[in-house]
C-alpha cells in the first residue's frame, strides 16, 4: 500500500513501541509534521526566507535575488516583508520578454544578524526610492552631417546600434554611450572605438544621469552641485574596462564590425545593460563579445559578465595607470572561488583629489597581474566562453567617500568577504509543501528525473560540464551520481535511470585507453570512485570493457604511494596525506577488486584504511573525525604535533560514514574477522553523530561549532549521515533505538534542503560546493565558510537520492 512520507515516518516512529528510543539517542518519540521547525507558512504566503550575515561586520544593502521559478510562483505582484514593515522589493525581467522572472530585495544586516522575511502578494503602496538606473540617450529631430549629428534633442531609448559614421564626439549619444549608476557613483562607457570606461563622481546620493550632458559635452567636465566626470581615460582601460592581452599590451575592443547597447533592467534596486560587439578583431582572431554590466543600490561596484562566441584565453581587465598612484593587490593564496582584488589609489581624479579604483575577480580565473604603458592589467582565463569580474570607484568627494589608504584597505577586505561569504539563506516555499505528501521513493524519483533533464548529455565524455564549468572529465562525481540513479532504478524498477547511467559511463570506455581521460600517474584516489559503478555494470553483464576499466584502476592502486602504516595518499600532489574523502573513493572498490582477484590482502588493506583513519583522525572527546591527516606534519593546515587538520567538516565525515556501510556490502558475511572492525566503528560513530544533530534533524558545515559566526546547516553531510544511519539500521549494524533520530534526519533533509520549483523540478540546496586542503586552502574555519553554497551539485544531490532510497527500504522493512 502506498504511504506518504509523513504517514510513513509516523508509523515507523510509533511502531517502535516500547523499544526505548529516548534511552539510546536522546530523541523522544514524536510525530512531527513535515515543516521547517522555525517556520510555519501561512495560507497567503509564497515563501519565507532567513537571511544571515556570516561576517563580524554589518552588511547594509545586501541584494538578495531569487528566480520566481525558485520561489514556486509566477506571480507578477510580490512583496517582501520584515515583520510588518515592507522591504524595498523589485521584480526583474532578466530576459526582457516583458514578464518578470526574478525578485530582488535589500536585506540590511548587523554583524552576525539573521532576519526572517516573508514573501507574499500583499504589495505595499509605499513608494520605493530609486537608487539605481541604467540609460542610453540619442539625438532625435536633427540630421547627420558627415560624422556629426546636428540639431535635435536627446531622448532615452532602450536600445542603440549606432550608424556606421558614428565615432567619438559625434554628438549623437548623450555623454557618448550608455550610463549606469547607483546612489554612490555613476559610470559611462564610450560606445565607439575607444571603448573607454569613465567615472561620474557624485556629491549626492540622488540619481543624476538623466540630467548629465543634456546641454552638450562640456558641462559635465566642470564640477557642479551633483559632481562631474572625474577620470582621464586616454587610451587605457579606464575605470575597469576589458580587452585582450597580447602578452605585451592590451588590445582594446576597438576593431569591431558593429556595436550596440541595450538597457536590460532599469529599476530602483538593480539595473543592468548589455553591450554587444560583433566581429571583434583581437589581433589574433575574431570573436563576438557580449558584456553585461549591473549595479545594485548601496554599492559603487559594477558586476560584469563577459561572454564570447568561442573560447578566448587571456581576456584583460584593467585600470588606467596614472603616475603617482599606488597599486594594492589582494591575497591570492586562497581557494579558487574566493575573490581577490587589484586597486589603485592616489590623487588621480581630474580635480587632484583622492580616487580609488578597484578590480575584483575570482582566484580561479586569475592568470597574472601585469601592466602596459596605459593600464594596470589583470589577465583572466574564461570558463569556456564566460568570465565574471567587478569594477568600481571610490572618490573622496562623494558622501562618506574613501579618504585614506587605510579606509580603502578596510573597504577591500570587507568587499572581498561579502562576495566570498555570501549571506546564508534558508528558503521555504509554499510550492514545496507537496513534499510532505510524497514517499521517499517519490522524492528520490523526482530528484533523479530533474537531474537527468538538467544534465542531458553534458556528462558524456567530451562535452562541457556546466556544474564544474569545464570540459567533462573522468571524475568521482560522475560515478557517484550514476550510482545514485542506479539505486533508484533498483528500488523502483524504472530502468530509465540505470540506462542513463550506462550511457554516461560507457562514453568513457575505450579499447585502447581503457578509460578515456584517466591519468593513473596522478595517483588521485578520487579517480577510483567511478570504478564502483563500473563494478556494478560488470557484475550484471560480464562485459570485457568493464573488466578492462576495473583492471586499469586496480593497477594504479598497486603502486599508489602510501603512508608508513599503509594508508593510501590522497593524491600524489598531496604527499603523506590521508583524507576521509579518500576512504570512500577507494576502499569499497579495492575490497571488490580483492574479491574478484581472490586476493584477501587487498580486502584486508581496505579495512585497515578505516582503522588507520580512526586512529589518527578521531577526536576522543567528541568521537567525531577531523578532515585529514598529514603524516609528515608539514602542511600549513596540519597540527604540528598530531598532523591533523583542525576542524570537523561534515561532508568529510560523511564520506567516511557512507564508506563504512558500503564496504560491508562487498565483504562477505562469513568474513567475520575482516568485518568486525567496521562493525565496531559504526555504533561508535553513530552515537557521536547524534550528539551534534541539530533540532531541525540536520547537521552543520562545521559539525561541533553550531554557534560560530557564519556556520550553516549543510545538505551533503546531512544526506550522507542519513544514508549511513538508515542503511546501518536496515542491515542490522545499528539497533532500532536509532530509528527516531534517523527519521528526524531524513525529515530535516527534505524540509531544509529539498525544494520544488514552479516548473515542477526538484532541487537540493545549500550544498558546500567543494572543500579541500592545501593550494590556497589553509584549513581554517574561515576557509570552510568561504567555499560557495550551490544547488544540485552531485556531491550533495547523489547522497540525498541515496538517502531517500535507504529510508524507503527502512520504512518498507518495518511495514
Amino acid at each position: 500500500m502506498k504511504t506518504t512520507l509523513l504517514s510513513s515516518l509516523i508509523a515507523a516512529i510509533l511502531g517502535a513501541g516500547s523499544t526505548g528510543l529516548a534511552q539510546a539517542d536522546g530523541h523522544a518519540e514524536s510525530a512531527k509534521v513535515n515543516e521547517v521547525k522555525s517556520h510555519t507558512l501561512k495560507v497567503d504566503e509564497v515563501a519565507r526566507v532567513d537571511v544571515a550575515n556570516p561576517s563580524d561586520f554589518a552588511r547594509p544593502d545586501s541584494l538578495i535575488r531569487f528566480s520566481l521559478n525558485e520561489l514556486g510562483t509566477s506571480s507578477q505582484a510580490l512583496q517582501v516583508w520584515l515583520g510588518d514593515q515592507a522591504v524595498p522589493t523589485q521584480l526583474i525581467d532578466s530576459d526582457a520578454d516583458g514578464v518578470a522572472d526574478q525578485l530582488a530585495f535589500l536585506a540590511s544586516l548587523d554583524a552576525k544578524q539573521t532576519n526572517q522575511y516573508v514573501i507574499n502578494n500583499h504589495v505595499s503602496k509605499q513608494q520605493i526610492t530609486a537608487r539605481t538606473q541604467a540609460e542610453v540617450s540619442i539625438k532625435d529631430g536633427g540630421e547627420w552631417q558627415d560624422k556629426v549629428y546636428v540639431g535635435g534633442t536627446f531622448k532615452n531609448v532602450s536600445q542603440v546600434t549606432p550608424p556606421s559614421q558614428y565615432t567619438d564626439h559625434s554628438e549623437y549619444i548623450r555623454y557618448e554611450g550608455p550610463g549606469i549608476e547607483s546612489d554612490q557613483v555613476g559610470y559611462r562607457i564610450y560606445l565607439d572605438w575607444r571603448n573607454g570606461f569613465d567615472i561620474f563622481g557624485k556629491k549626492t546620493s540622488d540619481l543624476v544621469l538623466q540630467d548629465v550632458g543634456q546641454d552638450g559635452y562640456a558641462s559635465y567636465h566642470e564640477m557642479s552641485d551633483w559632481g562631474a566626470d572625474i577620470l582621464k581615460v586616454g587610451s587605457s582601460l579606464g575605470a575597469g574596462g576589458y580587452g585582450y592581452w597580447t602578452g605585451e599590451k592590451v588590445e582594446l575592443v576597438s576593431k569591431v564590425k558593429q556595436r550596440s547597447t541595450a538597457i536590460k533592467v532599469n529599476g530602483p534596486l538593480y539595473s543592468a545593460l548589455d553591450i554587444d560587439y560583433q566581429g571583434w578583431d583581437t589581433g589574433s582572431n575574431v570573436v563576438d563579445l557580449t558584456a553585461s554590466l549591473a549595479m545594485q543600490a548601496g554599492s559603487p561596484m559594477v558586476d560584469v559578465e563577459l561572454r564570447t562566441s568561442e573560447p578566448l584565453s587571456n581576456l584583460a581587465i584593467g585600470l588606467v595607470a596614472h603616475q603617482g598612484t599606488e597599486l594594492l593587490t589582494g591575497d591570492l593564496d586562497i581557494t579558487g572561488e574566493a575573490w581577490s582584488y587589484v586597486a589603485s589609489f592616489g590623487k588621480q581624479s581630474l580635480f587632484d583629489d583622492n580616487l580609488a579604483m578597484v578590480l575584483l575577480f575570482k582566484k580561479r580565473d586569475f592568470i597574472e597581474q601585469t601592466q602596459d604603458e596605459n593600464s594596470y592589467v589583470v589577465v583572466l582565463q574564461p570558463r569556456g566562453t564566460y568570465v565574471q569580474y567587478a569594477f568600481g570607484a571610490l572618490w573622496s568627494g562623494q558622501p562618506g567617500g574613501v579618504q585614506t589608504k587605510q579606509e580603502l584597505e578596510t573597504y577591500l577586505h570587507n568587499e572581498v568577504e561579502r562576495r566570498t561569504l555570501a549571506p546564508r539563506i534558508r528558503l521555504q516555499t509554499a510550492a514545496s509543501k507537496v513534499l510532505a505528501k510524497q514517499t521517499p521513493a517519490e522524492i528520490a524519483t523526482g530528484l533523479s528525473k530533474s537531474e537527468v533533464a538538467r544534465r542531458g548529455d553534458s556528462l558524456i565524455y567530451g562535452q562541457f560540464d556546466d556544474i564544474r564549468e569545464r570540459g567533462t572529465q573522468w571524475t568521482y562525481t560522475t560515478g557517484l551520481l550514476m550510482q545514485a540513479l542506479d539505486d533508484v532504478s533498483q528500488l523502483t524498477g524504472d530502468a530509465q535511470f540505470s540506462d542513463y547511467g550506462v550511457r554516461i559511463m560507457d562514453s568513457y570506455l575505450d579499447p585502447k585507453e581503457a578509460i578515456k581521460g584517466y591519468d593513473p600517474s596522478k595517483h588521485n584516489i578520487d579517480d577510483i570512485n567511478g570504478g564502483k559503478m563500473i563494478q556494478r555494470l560488470y557484475q550484471r553483464s560480464n562485459d570485457p570493457r568493464y573488466r578492462k576499466a576495473i583492471d586499469a584502476l586496480a593497477a594504479s592502486l598497486e603502486d599508489h604511494p602510501r603512508t608508513s602504516e599503509g594508508a593510501l595518499w590522497h593524491k600524489l600532489r598531496y604527499p603523506h596525506q590521508l583524507w576521509l574523502d579518500g576512504v570512500y573513493m577507494g576502499m569499497p572498490f579495492l575490497a571488490g577488486v580483492g574479491l574478484m582477484q581472490g586476493d584477501e590482502h587487498k580486502v584486508q588493506e581496505s579495512v585497515n584504511e578505516f582503522v588507520i583513519a580512526r586512529s589518527h583522525l578521531r577526536d576522543p572527546d567528541t568521537g567525531l573525525y577531523f578532515h585529514a591527516w598529514d603524516e609528515a606534519k608539514q602542511q600549513v593546515w596540519a597540527d604540528p604535533e598530531t598532523g591533523r587538520s583542525r576542524y570537523v567538516w561534515s561532508r568529510g565525515l560523511g564520506w567516511y560514514a557512507m564508506a563504512l556501510v558500503d564496504i560491508l556490502d562487498v565483504i562477505p558475511a562469513d568474513k567475520t574477522e575482516l568485518r568486525q572492525p567496521l562493525l565496531d566503528i559504526i555504533p561508535e560513530l553513530a552515537s557521536s553523530l547524534l550528539e551534534t544533530q541539530d533540532e531541525s534533524g540536520v547537521w552543520y558545515q562545521i559539525m561541533d561549532m553550531p554557534d560560530a559566526t557564519g556556520n550553516y546547516l549543510e545538505a551533503s553531510g546531512t544526506a550522507m549521515f542519513t544514508y549511513f544511519l538508515a542503511k546501518a539500521i536496515d542491515q542490522g549494524y545499528l539497533p532500532d533505538t536509532y530509528r527516531s533520530a534517523t527519521l528526524d534526519a531524513y525529515e530535516g533533509l527534505v524540509n531544509e534542503f529539498v525544494s520544488i520549483h514552479a516548473d515542477g523540478t526538484y532541487h537540493l540546496n545549500n550544498i558546500c560546493e567543494v572543500a579541500g586542503l592545501g593550494y590556497g586552502r589553509d584549513g581554517s574555519y574561515h576557509y570552510y565558510m568561504s567555499e560557495r553554497l550551490v544547488s544540485n551539485d552531485p556531491k550533495g544531490l547523489a547522497p540525498a537520492i541515496m538517502a531517500s532510497v535507504q529510508i524507503s527500504k527502512l520504512l518498507n522493512s518495518t511495514e
